[in-house]
């Protein structure tokens, strides 16, 4: 799956622009990145979906794990990427008042317009209540408001960087992104979510405490690792 948004949506972060301009490396403009998403072997029939000038979505069901499925699914101009199974989807389903043949994407949609609208609830409450190996890059046109969430352990994996042209693009495929971003490339930190209505990257446990990178090594290819401020666990692992 692949997610592209601009600086109107995401403000860019800090950590990621710093590693990204350590070491000349390659990046390509974010409409490249898109149509080298959609132009991969197996990647035929793709859904994409076009957010103008905020960005874009995309996601193919090519080279998905048979456990870890790949699912979208669009509401009152709500989109949603999923990628993962959540362990409790019944008893959510039955807390939001879904049918019992709705999915993980669908109930995601349904808790994040509850988080919406009946403001001040918080993002961490809602997040915590998902149990399983998931990642998710959510989209609401209306407000401009992006939440993208990793499980606690990381189960689906997620990374993020910067693109040519500024932009923030998510994605499950490190490869894809490699060519894109440069070393501004990096594992999305497990058990934090980014919502840029909350001001940016959080932890579910310690949603007031700041998350913060700590560069990576010239020769690594990912440019940053995350830790919760007050904590001396290191949410990813650079890899190599």
């Amino acid at each position: 799956m692949l997610a592209v948004f601009s600086g109107e949506v995401v403000e860019v972060p800090a950590e990621l622009v710093a590693a990204g301009s350590r070491t000349p490396s390659p990046k390509t403009r974010a409409s490249e990145l898109v149509k080298r998403f959609l132009a991969a072997p197996g990647a035929d029939p793709a859904v994409s979906v076009d957010l103008g000038s905020l960005g874009n979505l995309a996601y193919s069901h090519a080279n998905q794990s048979l456990l870890l499925p790949r699912s979208f699914a669009a509401k009152d101009e709500i989109f949603c990427l999923f990628e993962g199974v959540l362990d409790n989807l019944g008893r959510l389903s039955q807390q939001y008042g879904l049918s019992k043949g709705g999915n993980e994407v669908v109930l995601v949609i349904e808790a994040y317009k509850t988080l919406r609208d009946r403001a001040p609830y918080p993002a961490s409450f809602m997040l915590s209540q998902l149990t399983g190996s998931y990642a998710f890059v959510l989209f609401d046109k209306s407000t401009s408001s992006l939440l993208v969430a990793s499980d606690p352990e990381g189960k689906v994996p997620l990374f993020w960087g910067i693109t040519a042209d500024g932009c923030v693009a998510f994605s499950d495929d490190i490869d894809l992104l490699k060519g894109s971003c440069g070393k501004s490339l990096a594992p999305f930190p497990q058990g934090c979510f980014y919502w840029n209505a909350l001001g940016g990257l959080k932890s579910y446990e310690n949603p007031k405490n700041k998350v913060t990178a700590v560069p990576a090594n010239e020769e690594e290819i990912c440019g940053a690792t995350f830790m919760v401020e007050g904590s001396s666990t290191v949410l990813t692992a650079p890899l190599q």
